[in-house]
């Protein structure tokens, strides 16, 4: 038997030092949202919205260790049985109170949001039945032994019953639906623009300390930087790695620089015989697609110089990775290492795999998801011509246009990524490299659709283990089994910076995905 309490949930301000409510702040941020739905999509620039209007069960922090949120205690009776105790005087921002009833309408809704682009279906897949015990205890049981079960649920952000039930995801553009328990209430969104947010009084942990918050979306990064140094903005995120030193010289202006656990990625498709933009290299039709022979995988990893990525696209602000999750997680192997960049052993494996003069693809990415995106998939596809392929184009798109098409997958090569937000190796495993399956509610993220029945096996029954130790041995063993294969192409491990004026600062750790609520007055 597990269980989890704590005397007072951690300040979302982090000790703020000055009155509440004594002065506004405006953001430039690179993304935008694309819905206010929190539970429409778990990326990165939706999560960064949803965190200030919305709560979750837990919490997390910097090192993504988990502290009661909007459930004060929970309670493992059995392997497959939870009692989970909810935190008392709660109320959403429209007064209603926060009950048991919201959380079970917030957890069957998460994995049926339509046309999600990153659902949240992996988060709540374990479970099997829920049963309301009173206003304020709620009983759930899993399909199978789910020690991680608070960790998974807990990422699901919680809506108002009341305010959503049959109402759609573009219904969330309005207060009166987009309602709830966290710091911020939503006031109005105008996309391309701005978002605006108002600290809401009632709220149960610490007061915000700003009154009004306003968002600018500002994807060009020259733009964004100009704006924080014009004072028109207070702080920004996606600070290029070439405007640190320019902002840093700045007088009246800081950076606050950290890495994450977020990794980019060269995802290959294998969802079906062909590819898209893959051809043989004379252009013509292939008989099958090469990405489905680990070989051709693996040939591609060993014409990548990710050290050279790393200090030529990225200033230094990236750590080579071979791996999902950076060594201060649980689950990280060790000797589990980058590929180094050999030609020739490339060259050796794609003869062997029937490509002796190679093929030909196309290579997409984002353009304003994270610092270099565009430029790291033109290094990429340099680094492959170089390497015996021949690149027909690389293709740049606006995130949210681009995640929903590679979720679709509409690309053949494509660059990635996938933030760690949870203690250990285990959910990202599942959700990025697990055989993809709707009904069982696992690889959701895997838009290359990678399949290894072994591997399978082998996360599924990492996940039922409770004892940590052994469960965090067992997430290396997956690790090594599943990176022999390459399933995908790991690149790096974001460095991030912020760029914030005087008196403020800033504190963060392995997801970046919740900057709003870290900002504070500097003491």
């Amino acid at each position: 038997m597990t269980s989890f309490k704590s005397a007072a949930l951690a300040a979302l301000l982090c000790g703020v030092a000055m009155p509440a409510l004594a002065q506004d702040l405006t953001i430039g941020r690179s993304s935008e949202q694309s819905s206010i739905d929190p539970q429409f999509s778990r990326t990165g620039n939706n999560q960064m919205t949803s965190t200030m209007i919305f709560g979750r069960l837990v919490e997390f922090d910097a090192n993504l260790q988990v502290s009661p949120g909007l459930a004060e205690s929970w309670q493992n009776i059995d392997p497959t049985t939870w009692e989970i105790k909810l935190r008392s005087g709660v109320t959403f921002h429209d007064g209603s109170a926060f009950t048991a009833d919201d959380v079970i309408f917030s957890l069957e809704r998460a994995d049926e949001v339509p046309n999600s682009p990153a659902p949240y279906t992996d988060q709540v897949s374990a479970v099997a039945g829920m049963e309301k015990v009173d206003d304020l205890t709620i009983r759930i049981t899993t399909n199978a032994p789910a020690p991680t079960l608070m960790e998974d649920i807990g990422r699901v952000f919680i809506v108002s019953k009341a305010a959503t039930e049959g109402r759609s995801s573009e219904d969330f553009m309005t207060p009166e639906v987009a309602v709830g328990t966290g710091p911020y209430k939503f006031v109005s969104w105008t996309p391309g623009e701005t978002l605006e947010l108002q600290a809401y009084d009632g709220f149960y942990g610490t007061t915000p300390e700003f009154k009004d918050v306003e968002v600018r979306f500002i994807s060009n990064d020259a733009a964004r930087v100009a704006a924080l140094l014009s004072g028109a903005v207070d702080v920004i995120d996606a600070v290029p790695p070439t405007d640190v030193a320019t902002i840093e010289n700045s007088d009246g202006f800081s950076v606050f620089s950290t890495q994450s656990g977020r990794i980019i990625y060269l995802g290959l498709s294998m969802r079906a015989d062909t590819a898209p933009g893959v051809a043989g290299a004379d252009g013509q039709p292939l008989a099958d697609n090469p990405f489905k022979d680990p070989r051709v995988r693996k040939a591609v990893s060993l014409m990548i110089d990710r050290q050279l990525i790393v200090d030529r696209i990225l200033g230094g602000s990236g750590v080579p990775a071979g791996q999902l999750v950076p060594e201060v997680l649980g689950g990280h192997a060790d000797d589990v290492i980058p590929d180094q960049p050999d030609l020739e052993q490339a060259k050796a494996l794609l003869t062997e795999a029937g490509y002796p003069e190679g093929f030909s693809l196309t290579i997409s990415s984002s353009n304003d998801r994270f610092p270099g995106d565009a430029d790291l998939a033109q290094a990429l596809g340099q680094m492959l011509t170089r390497g015996g392929l021949k690149v027909s184009g690389v293709q740049v798109f606006p995130y949210n246009v681009y995640s929903k098409a590679a979720t679709a997958g509409e690309y053949g090569a494509f660059v990635f990524s996938l933030g760690s937000s949870t203690p250990t190796s285990g959910p990202s495993l599942q959700a990025l490299l697990h055989s993809y399956d709707k009904e069982a509610g696992v690889g959701a993220f895997n838009r290359v659709r990678y399949s290894n029945a072994e591997f399978d096996s082998a996360i599924d029954t990492a996940l039922q283990e409770f004892d940590e130790a052994k469960r965090i041995e067992m997430l290396q063993d997956a690790t090594r089994l599943v990176f022999e294969d390459t399933p995908i192409v790991p690149l790096y491990w974001q460095v991030i910076h912020w760029g914030l004026k005087d008196g403020l600062a800033i504190t963060a750790g392995l997801s970046e995905d919740t900057l709003p609520q870290e900002i504070r007055s500097a003491e």
